[in-house]
């Protein structure tokens, strides 16, 4: 939503235009905490960079300088009681030498990867023939093995949800032609490595001081440029006006007795898919539709200030751990680690601390969630204990951050679906969507989602 109003500051600067945000902050997903006294992000706490969208965004905002890449990207995954490193030259998992899967696989395993069933023909009429679960694709071709270890906590990673349920179209195009065509995926992960000896750049970056100074700029930036935001504002109905009365849509705010009626005449909806289900269910009803579909995965983030003196052994920026392992958390970034910025804050606090944070909560699975902040942490610790092999003491301070409903599910079929609500919304003049539901859940999808949003809503009406 943030990102749309700059769009059209940008486009068109002498547009009227009011940001209405249910939270009492902005930012959505994008937020932070103090712990220990040191500011960290709550939420996402990295930009992808092979993607321009987001360093095009903090060109635009100034924030050049501020640009950090992480001091090591030395993940971990934990299978069968031990740490193993993550597998290099594979996308999203799927191993362009499945050699390099060893030890994490036995060694039936990676000959099952290595020997992949590339199909004579492709999918057969019982299958869709557009889509396939990412499960279903690379346990068909690699085997089992390959999905629940690797491929089920990089997703569950990303998305929070369960490879055997995720749409390849939406979650691993690149191996869509591999489904489509019948041809090997090992070669099209092949294909997508640099070349040998050949180092490829960052993946991963964020700002000095965390992700979150991103949203701060681009708050001031809009306030800035005469932009209304309002916050504690809920969006109740959307409405269509009378072509006589002025303004082409009304949104309804406030309370229900003393409702507040906001006109304009372009709009565009940037909320979660019940939300956006709720709002266009009077002005764009299949689009309400194909959105009531879309469901959405909870989780928290639990983040530790644990205290320096007890030198705690953390190699890497984090680790993994898949499902099979029937652990709680499902990932922990040792932050302290993975950016300078957050070790130097930690070794300068009024308590020396290493600061990390664990992930946990996955699709359908909202029951793990459902316990107090303490016990959240307690179970943190306990796997962590379990998995680094040495006591995890008791932290300095302690934060849980619950993101309800936080990532959309892209199911199979997710991006006909997408398709069809987008037709339908283009069929309501000045209207348009963006978000995490349509084209990725990451900050540059999203940010290239809001700056197509505004095209849409500025084509003549």
């Amino acid at each position: 939503g943030l990102v749309a109003a700059w769009e059209l500051v940008r486009v068109e600067p002498d547009a009227s235009i009011i940001v209405l945000e249910g939270s009492p902050c902005v930012g959505g997903k994008i937020a932070s905490v103090e712990v220990a006294g040191v500011r960290v992000d709550s939420g996402a706490e990295s930009l992808l960079v092979r993607r321009p969208e987001a360093l095009s965004l903090i060109v635009e905002l100034g924030l050049t300088s501020e640009i950090v890449h992480p001091a090591t990207t030395q993940a971990s995954i934990f299978s069968r009681g031990a740490l193993h490193p993550m597998p290099t030259g594979t996308v999203m998992g799927i191993p362009s030498d499945p050699l390099s899967l060893s030890p994490l696989l036995t060694a039936s395993e990676v000959a099952r990867a290595h020997a992949e069933r590339v199909p004579d023909q492709p999918p057969s009429p019982s299958r869709d023939p557009h889509d396939i679960s990412v499960g279903d694709f690379v346990s068909d071709r690699l085997g089992s093995a390959v999905v629940d270890r690797l491929i089920e906590p990089l997703l569950g990673g990303v998305y929070a949800g369960h490879a055997r349920e995720m749409s390849l179209a939406a979650a691993l195009p690149a191996m869509l032609p591999a489904y489509r065509e019948g041809t090997s995926v090992r070669d099209v992960a092949r294909a997508a490595q640099p070349p040998a000896g050949t180092p490829g750049p960052p993946v991963f970056a964020s700002l000095w001081g965390g992700v979150h100074q991103l949203i701060a700029a681009l708050e001031r930036a809009l306030r800035g440029a005469g932009v209304t935001i309002r916050t504690g504002v809920t969006a109740r109905d959307v409405r269509r006006r009378s072509a006589w009365t002025g303004g082409a849509f009304e949104v309804v705010t406030g309370p229900v007795p003393q409702p507040e009626v906001i006109t304009a005449d372009r709009l565009i909806v940037a909320t979660p898919s019940a939300a956006t289900s709720r709002l266009l269910s009077q002005i764009a009803p299949a689009a309400s539709r194909g959105l009531r579909d879309i469901e959405t995965a909870s989780m928290a983030i639990v983040t530790l200030a644990l205290p320096r003196k007890n030198a705690l052994e953390l190699v890497g920026s984090g680790l993994l751990v898949p499902p099979v392992e029937g652990l709680t958390m499902k990932a922990a970034t040792f932050s302290g680690n993975k950016w300078q910025w957050v070790g130097d804050a930690g070794n300068v606090a009024a308590e020396p601390a290493v600061l990390l944070r664990a992930s946990l909560g996955r699709h359908r699975e909202a029951s793990a969630l459902q316990r107090d902040d303490k016990d959240l942490i307690t179970a943190v610790r306990k796997d962590l204990s379990l998995i680094l092999r040495q006591s995890i003491p008791q932290p300095i301070d302690a934060h849980v951050h619950r993101w309800g409903g936080a990532l959309p599910q892209y199911a199979v079929g997710h991006r006909d679906r997408v398709a069809s609500v987008r037709d339908a919304v283009a069929m309501v003049p000045g209207l348009a969507v963006c978000g995490a539901i349509y084209d990725g859940v990451g900050i540059p999808a999203c940010i290239a989602a809001a700056r197509a949003a505004v095209t849409q809503a500025r084509r003549p009406q």
